[in-house]
């Protein structure tokens, strides 16, 4: 406890028994008591919100990142059909995109709505 022994707990005690008195002593160790039972009780709520903190933000971040994989799969599955197609519809527009100069964001929203065209194809022949 502290890194105090018994004999030097026992010379505490006399020292405190001597300087506060007999009637005080069981006062203010009751005062003592009290105290350390509330900074144990608060140091334990806190700790349970720190704890409770660190879960929400992990379960944020697994949710994230099953987020990402889902939108990654998402696209991966949009862009296998249209692959798979091989379609010279598709291969002249892309070949148009490449001459038409459009901007990255524009060709990636063009190559999107080619994607979804093929998509849609695919799906009404099988």
């Amino acid at each position: 406890m502290f890194g105090i022994g018994t004999t030097e707990l026992l010379v505490i005690l006399v020292v405190a028994l001597l300087v506060l008195g007999p009637k005080k002593l069981p006062e203010i160790a009751r005062s003592l008591g009290k105290t350390l039972a509330e900074f144990k009780r608060v140091s334990t709520d806190v700790k349970r919100t720190i704890d409770l903190e660190v879960e929400e933000e992990e379960e944020k971040e697994r949710s994230k990142k099953l987020k990402q994989k889902m939108e990654h799969k998402s696209r991966q599955e949009k862009k296998t059909p249209a692959e798979d197609s091989g379609s010279a519809q598709e291969q002249e527009e892309s070949t148009v995109k490449a001459d038409s100069g459009a901007s990255a964001p524009e060709a990636e929203t063009q190559e999107r709505k080619t994607q979804d065209r093929n998509v849609q194809q695919q799906e009404k022949k099988g």
